[in-house]
């Protein structure tokens, strides 16, 4: 929604191919919608399609889209390959949006999403190699798997691993600060995060001068609500004023709310952080990115998913505090938000990397780069991916 709101600013027409759900967003951007494909159990006689079969029974339909529509180039997700192979068939330039930090550990780094953190000594990364070789097989059954794909729908393998990425231009939706220090393939750009929410009304902030704290939970993980009911027991008797959302995911059971926070249903990210001073999340990479680019220091806890990778980043870039799943408890949550407001180190790199993103929009960087791809390519300037 980002990167298609900055090519329109920019003059170009934009067609989307996702979920239904966001029709009525995209159409209001002025992009062309296409439905993208949901295989639920009762589209496939009650057998849910594995990860690759779903992707092969899309990609006809994806297809139809591409031939429907006559891009100049298909960008897809990194999970989302189905637009990538009709891209590839239809003989067009794909790129790769990877929407968090880039996915490949290069040598003596842990594996990706683990939650460890770059090693420092060269006896760490002499153990993390140690860990290669399994690794390397789950990265081999991922190539051999997509291959089958390929095969399957009529395009020739790639003999290489990540091979469900585009060889020829890859987006990294982050920002740098959160990226280990690495050779970057030529064809791989850290372009900033792409920052998008749907509409929302503004919330009333809690009265006061004091630190606004926000307890800003995953929509999707943590279905009985442990960090909120954690974080608001855990904050009322702080110095501290608290803005605390379920995020339209109802509570159960009772929680007693103290005078100084403020519970409601759904936030304005945009809107709202701007005024806070900490964080308090599990560390999908969409609040982890809105949050620093808003000047706000950090407290993850991460529930599932890349938020384990997440966390590490944020430790590591010293952006704030991280906390292990299981410190879930309302004690851990009020000493890391004391922590994160007491450390100036925590505070200095957070506004360091609120300067780097004033300075740089990751959706207008990202489109600059697309565009000066395809003049390349039409120059002859870039061979076409392999």
């Amino acid at each position: 929604m980002s990167l298609g709101s900055a090519l329109r600013r920019r003059g170009h027409d934009v067609a989307i191919h996702t979920a239904e759900k966001w029709r009525g967003h995209a159409e209001r951007e002025g992009f062309r919608f296409f439905a993208a494909p949901e295989y639920g159990p009762e589209m496939t006689n009650g057998v849910p399609l594995k990860p690759y079969q779903a992707v092969a029974a899309a990609t006809g339909q994806a297809q139809e889209v591409v031939e429907e529509v006559g891009p100049d180039i298909v960008v897809a997700d990194i999970l989302t390959l189905a637009p990538a192979l009709a891209g590839e068939l239809a003989g067009l330039p794909v790129a790769t949006l990877v929407p968090h930090v880039y996915p490949d550990p290069q040598d003596g780094w842990p594996p990706y999403s683990l939650g460890a953190r770059l090693p420092r000594t060269a006896a760490g990364r002499a153990l993390w190699r140690r860990t290669r070789p399994t690794l390397d097989a789950g990265l081999d059954l991922g190539m051999r798997e997509c291959n089958e794909t390929r095969e399957a729908v009529g395009l020739p393998p790639r003999m290489w691993v990540h091979n469900g990425q585009s060889s020829e231009l890859v987006l990294v939706a982050t920002m740098p600060q959160l990226e280990y220090p690495r050779v970057w393939p030529e064809h791989v750009h850290v372009v900033g995060p792409l920052l998008w929410e749907p509409p929302a009304e503004d919330v009333e902030l809690p009265p006061g001068d004091a630190p606004l704290i926000l307890v800003a939970p995953s929509t999707s993980q943590d279905q009985r609500h442990r960090l909120l009911r954690a974080a608001v027991e855990g904050l009322g008797d702080l110095p501290v004023r608290v803005l605390a959302t379920w995020n339209r995911r109802p509570l159960k059971d009772r929680l007693d709310v103290p005078d100084n926070v403020r519970l409601v249903e759904w936030v304005s990210y945009a809107r709202t952080m701007p005024h806070c001073d900490v964080v308090v999340c599990h560390a999908g990479h969409g609040t982890v990115v809105r949050a620093i680019a808003s000047g706000c220091r950090l407290v993850a806890v991460p529930a599932g998913g890349d938020m384990n990778e997440n966390s590490a980043r944020i430790d590591w870039a010293g952006l704030g505090v991280r906390l292990p799943r299981r410190a879930t408890t309302p004690r851990a949550i009020g000493l890391a938000v004391g922590r994160a407001l007491a450390k100036p180190d925590i505070g200095r790199r957070v506004a360091e990397a609120q300067a780097w993103a004033r300075e740089h929009d990751g959706a207008e960087r990202a489109v600059d780069v697309l565009e000066t791809h395809l003049e390349r390519r039409t120059a002859g300037t870039v061979a076409p991916a392999v």
